[in-house]
């Protein structure tokens, strides 16, 4: 068969055989010989952006490193002033990859890659789909991701899906009349896998929950479903694999990096340890044995363009005791750093408490469809959420129990039933919002 994916790649100047040779040679170095390897591109990289980055210079304030723990960690607020300021020598607009986060960390920035970078990227992804017999150049994706609404943005989305054998649908307006028509795109194409956002696809199972309609039944050619971009919980991927008949894949990625993790056919979290170097550090950047819970911290082994030298990604999570270097396992991924609420009596607590307070109640009876918390006062929350009915007092009160129970006392909660919740501009839905400082 034609690649046209693998062609598209190299007409716009990403070398994915190159780098496929590349990603294939790193992968065949022996368990021994991986510690040299990691060590060494840690040592490149820094040593490359050290003398052909000003930025990063100005960043660190060194010209050396005898050792890795004294390189400083960036962060996403470290990316707010102009790409063109901290581009390395050698790179402009013209000759890199550019695009930008989603901004649903609450900091959005525009990052670059190398081209030979971003190659690695899509070699690591071919690799990995892959490991489900999907093919780029021929499975046939029904993607739900959100899309440019300019014109020119549109159309450029719309011909990588064709060259990508991807069909995308809408995810910013998902009500049922919506809904029903994705339905019916599944009854008349031959689907091979799903990808997309987390919240939209659970949103679709729900739907096809309340239909009762199982997925294959209706688009038998479907194998998986590969979920990304926002937590996936237990419940929901139970209700993926009832709903759709079809294994769910877990990924973790981040657009200015590389996918960061993927479940693998034996049901592990794999950690990419090929093009990235992972951590995991405490509150004062100190390094955290495996199975240790902490801030995920990231370094890209082989962007050139632009450094992203132990870059803390914003997200909270744990490396499996039974990790090595060349085979690291995520054992658990819990949420952004930023998700943090801070309580009157000046206990802090991940947002992800309220979500499963929350989650378990008002789910029961399928009548709530989404929901959003915000933290509006230091004692205050919003609970936002999307329903066919209001909420009865008997769940208010429960939840309102719980809270109690998980948290503490004195604290208030609002219920604010919505037609649709907000989300970033990618589509992106956050389940836990802090509005105070």
């Amino acid at each position: 068969m034609f690649n046209f994916f693998h062609l598209s790649l190299q007409l716009n100047g990403f070398p994915i055989k190159e780098a496929s040779i590349e990603l294939e040679k790193i992968i065949s170095l022996p368990e021994a010989d991986y510690s040299n390897y990691i060590n060494q591109k840690k040592k490149e990289i820094v040593e490359y952006h050290l003398k052909n980055n000003l930025y990063y210079r100005n960043f660190v304030k060194k010209t050396s490193f005898e050792n890795w723990d004294e390189i400083p960690v960036m962060t996403k607020k470290d990316f707010q002033k102009p790409l063109i300021e901290r581009l390395s020598k050698g790179f402009s607009l013209s000759t890199i990859y550019i695009n930008k986060t989603s901004g649903s960390s609450g900091d959005p920035f525009i990052f670059a890659k190398d081209k030979f970078c971003h190659a690695l990227t899509w070699a690591n992804n071919i690799r990995c789909f892959g490991w489900f017999g999907i093919d780029f150049n021929a499975s046939l994706q029904a993607r739900f991701y959100g899309i440019p609404l300019d014109f020119i943005g549109n159309k450029k989305e719309r011909i990588k899906d064709l060259l990508s054998k991807r069909y995308r649908f809408p995810i910013f307006d998902l009500s049922d009349e919506i809904l029903e028509k994705i339905l019916i795109k599944f009854q008349n194409k031959k689907f091979d896998y799903i990808n997309g956002y987390t919240s939209s696809i659970v949103l679709f199972a729900k739907f096809l929950q309340r239909k009762n309609i199982s997925l294959t039944t209706i688009c038998p050619t479907l194998q998986f479903c590969i979920v990304t971009s926002e937590m996936l919980f237990e419940d929901d991927k139970a209700l993926l694999e009832k709903q759709f008949g079809i294994p769910i894949v877990n990924e973790y990625g981040a657009s200015e990096l590389d996918l960061i993790a993927f479940q693998n056919p034996i049901g592990e979290w794999q950690s990419n340890c090929e093009t990235l170097f992972i951590e995991v550090l405490d509150d004062n950047n100190n390094v955290l044995p495996n199975g240790k819970e902490g801030r995920i911290v990231i370094t890209s082994l082989y962007n050139k363009a632009h450094p992203f030298i132990r870059y803390d990604i914003g997200d909270i999570g744990i490396l499996d005791e039974k990790s090595t270097l060349k085979k690291p396992i995520l054992k658990k991924l819990l949420g952004r750093t930023n998700d943090i609420a801070i309580l009157p009596s000046g206990k802090k607590s991940p947002g992800l408490t309220f979500y499963y307070i929350t989650k378990s109640i008002i789910e029961d009876d399928g009548n709530v469809k989404e929901f959003v918390i915000k933290q509006t006062k230091i004692d205050t929350f919003n609970i936002e959420y999307v329903s066919n009915f209001e909420l009865t007092e008997i769940q208010i009160q429960q939840i309102k129990n719980a809270t109690t129970t998980y948290l503490e006392e004195g604290l208030l909660f609002y219920f604010i039933r919505k037609e649709k919740l907000e989300r970033s501009k990618s589509g992106k839905l956050k389940q836990f919002v802090s509005l105070i400082k």
